[in-house]
C-alpha cells in the first residue's frame, strides 16, 4: 500500500461527544477516552507500517489534538501538518450546546434524525452535509487529492461529517445511503487509490 494512500480518522470522543451534545464548531478538547482512542489509532497504523509524508487537519482542536497524538505514537511529531477550516465539522446552528436527547423530545425523532444524517436538509441557521461537502471537496480536490495521486502517503484527522462528505463521494454513497453512515471516533480509514482517484482498496481498522 505504498502509492496513492488515503488515511481519514475522525477525532477521538470529544467532552461533548461524552455529553451527548450538539457540538459542530464548538472548539471543545479530548476526553480521557478520546485521546485514548487517538493513541490505539496511532498504534494501529504504526501496526501496519504506514509512514506518511503530510497530514490535513481542521482548525478545531480535538482533531487537531488526535492528529498529534497519532503522530508521536508514529514518531513523525515532525510531519508537515496543514490546517484549515475547510475540514472543520459541520455547523449545526441553532443546535449547537443542545443535548440530542432534549432535541428528540423538542423537534421529534424523525426531524433529529434528518437534520444529523440526511444530505440536504440543514438544522435551523446550520449546515446540511451538501453545504459541508461544498468546502470539504473542493479543499480535497485543490489540496490532498493531487498529493494523493503523486503517490505522497496522506493523513488526515477531522470530523464525523466532514469526514463523510468526504466518504460519500470514495466509496459512492447516495444520498439515501448516506443516511446510514456513520464514522466511529478514533477509527482510521485507509484507502488505496487508483490514478483515476477512484478506490483500489479500503481497510476499516475497527474490523
Amino acid at each position: 500500500m505504498s502509492d496513492r494512500l488515503l488515511v481519514l480518522v475522525r477525532h477521538g470522543q470529544s467532552e461533548w461527544n461524552l455529553k451527548n451534545l450538539f457540538t459542530g464548531w464548538r472548539d471543545v478538547d479530548l476526553t480521557d477516552e478520546g485521546v485514548a482512542e487517538a493513541l490505539r489509532a496511532g498504534r494501529s497504523l504504526k501496526a501496519q507500517g504506514l509512514r506518511f509524508d503530510v497530514s490535513f487537519t481542521s482548525v478545531l482542536k480535538r482533531a487537531q489534538r488526535t492528529l498529534d497524538i497519532m503522530l508521536k505514537e508514529l514518531g513523525q511529531e515532525n510531519l508537515p501538518v496543514l490546517r484549515d477550516q475547510a475540514l472543520n465539522e459541520r455547523d449545526y446552528g441553532d443546535l449547537v450546546g443542545l443535548n440530542k436527547d432534549d432535541a428528540r423530545k423538542r423537534w421529534g425523532d424523525e426531524q433529529v434524525l434528518k437534520w444529523r444524517r440526511s444530505y440536504d436538509i440543514a438544522p435551523p441557521g446550520g449546515e446540511s452535509l451538501r453545504d459541508t461537502a461544498a468546502r470539504v471537496l473542493p479543499y480535497y480536490i485543490k489540496e490532498i487529492l493531487p498529493r494523493v495521486l503523486r503517490g505522497e502517503r496522506v493523513l488526515v484527522a477531522a470530523h464525523g461529517n466532514s469526514l463523510r462528505a468526504l466518504v460519500m463521494v470514495l466509496d459512492r454513497h447516495t444520498t439515501e445511503s448516506i443516511i446510514k453512515l456513520n464514522i466511529d471516533t478514533g477509527v482510521p480509514l485507509i484507502y488505496r487509490l487508483n490514478a483515476d482517484s477512484t478506490v483500489a482498496e479500503k481497510r476499516d481498522l475497527a474490523a
